[in-house]
């Protein structure tokens, strides 16, 4: 079982998980490029998606493909969707946990206000001096990532688990911002954002791998509506949708995500 982060996380976020699931599988979580400590190429051109699909097919060609079990979360997701895609040879199952499709994504970008205006952060990120900002007053930006709409911060986020982040953090943020900056899919800031001529063939995003797609419900970043119509793309599909959890379930409930993938390996 490999398992990948997104953002701003870091390989740690899989800790509980990967220690429910150490009696049914051996289990791999990497850092992926640029992010806490990885290779961290400067130039955004480097964390376009066909370097980092490449990294993921060489890390599990080095440990005996096909997997069992592919997990992934938000970017690391982004990063799954399209290794299935290309190289599906490669895994047996795909667990996708709160991580749009490109192809819903795009649609959504598009055409639906709310996902708009949920993803407009994504811009933000892009910003020059993102890094700096981020960085300032312990970064005071990030924290606010993890609380509800309330702003209150979720029971999960201790000072130990805080103290994890700001360590990923200060190793550098450049590599993650550069995944944002190297992607076209994100709000449109203009009427002539290339994002309005983008147009994915079924051909080239259709999934053949069987999918299980864990969906918290309450992520504020990623709306339901990315759900709607993913069986044209993803034929052997199946979603768990979690009405009470947020785009952290990783965190919130890694017994529920450790408990998806021990199914899928007992089948």
């Amino acid at each position: 079982v490999v398992l990948l982060h997104g953002f701003p996380e870091a390989a740690f976020v899989w800790d509980e998980v990967m220690a429910l699931l150490g009696e049914d599988a051996r289990c791999v979580a990497p850092n992926l490029r640029g992010f806490a400590g990885s290779t961290a190429p400067a130039e955004v051109s480097a964390y376009r998606a066909k370097h980092l699909v490449a990294d993921m097919a060489a890390l599990i060609e080095q440990l005996g493909a096909p997997l069992d079990v592919l997990v992934a979360h938000d970017w690391g997701g982004a990063v799954a969707w399209t290794l299935a895609v290309q190289r599906p040879e490669l895994i047996k199952r795909l667990v996708i946990v709160n991580s749009p499709h490109p192809a819903t994504f795009l649609r959504e970008l598009k055409t639906n206000p709310e996902q708009i205006a949920a993803s407009a952060y994504m811009n933000w990120l892009c910003r020059a001096d993102a890094e700096e900002r981020l960085r300032e007053n312990d970064f005071a930006r990030f924290w606010p990532f993890f609380c509800d709409d309330a702003g209150v911060a979720p029971a999960w986020l201790t000072e130990g688990v805080k103290q994890q982040y700001r360590e990923v953090w200060s190793a550098g943020l450049t590599g993650g911002l550069n995944h944002y900056r190297a992607s076209p899919l994100r709000p449109a800031l203009a009427e002539t954002d290339p994002i309005h001529a983008l147009v994915l063939s079924d051909e080239a995003v259709t999934v053949r791998v069987p999918t299980t797609v864990l969906w918290g419900e309450a992520d504020r970043a990623l709306r339901p509506g990315l759900l709607e119509g993913l069986e044209r793309w993803v034929p052997d599909l199946r979603i768990v949708r979690v009405p009470q959890a947020s785009h952290w379930i990783v965190h919130e409930q890694p017994a529920l995500v450790a408990d998806t993938v021990r199914g899928l390996l007992k089948d």
